[in-house]
């Protein structure tokens, strides 16, 4: 064998090489971002777990509401609006979108109750009540981890050289489930 002869093989020992490294390193780099997906998309069922039951728990409370508070039916209405439609055939977006304006319409409809003594001591809302200050502070907890999950999954997606992975194989930034006005990012206080 010739000096050129072991070049070749030399050079094509390292082509392999190289071909091989980079191999892994795209099988590695997908096998990771498929797990940060699912993790993003396991993250939201638990928190849309929560944000189902909130859904649920509004029209009990609004009727248990009703009878104390007949001439309040503009403020019952916007929290009735607020939880119309099918939650269960929206889009992950939609279900944040409705979800904010839940949270919006919930604010006025505990000013409502505040007006109402003798519905502070009704037993029936009282649970109802427990019941949705728990689920909200799931939906808190839930929104935490959701939001940190997406924050590591589009950081993964657009730093490089993941990028370069991320894009050939279109994986897609995701959205944070962001609180979007001052008046939401107080406490829903449920307590009447």
């Amino acid at each position: 064998m010739g000096a050129g002869t072991i070049a070749v093989i030399i050079i094509a020992a390292v082509i392999v090489l190289i071909i091989l490294v980079l191999g892994i390193y795209t099988g590695a780099t997908y096998n990771s971002l498929v797990n940060l997906r699912n993790t993003v998309e396991e993250a939201f069922a638990t928190m849309d777990v929560y944000l189902k039951k909130r859904w649920d728990l509004i029209p009990n409370i609004v009727e248990s509401v009703k009878g104390y508070a007949k001439h309040e039916a503009e403020t019952l209405q916007s929290v009735i609006s607020a939880r119309n439609g099918n939650y269960n055939s929206m889009s992950a977006e939609q279900k944040m979108q409705a979800n904010s304006e839940l949270s919006k319409s919930l604010a006025g409809f505990n000013i409502l109750a505040e007006q109402y003594p003798d519905l502070k001591a009704n037993q029936n809302f009282l649970d109802l009540n427990n019941q949705l200050q728990r689920t909200e502070e799931d939906i808190a907890n839930a929104r935490k981890y959701y939001n940190a999950v997406v924050k590591g999954y589009n950081n993964k997606i657009e730093m490089f050289p993941s990028s370069i992975i991320a894009k050939m194989f279109k994986f897609g930034k995701k959205q944070m489930f962001a609180i979007e006005n001052e008046e939401e990012k107080q406490a829903v206080k449920v307590e009447f």
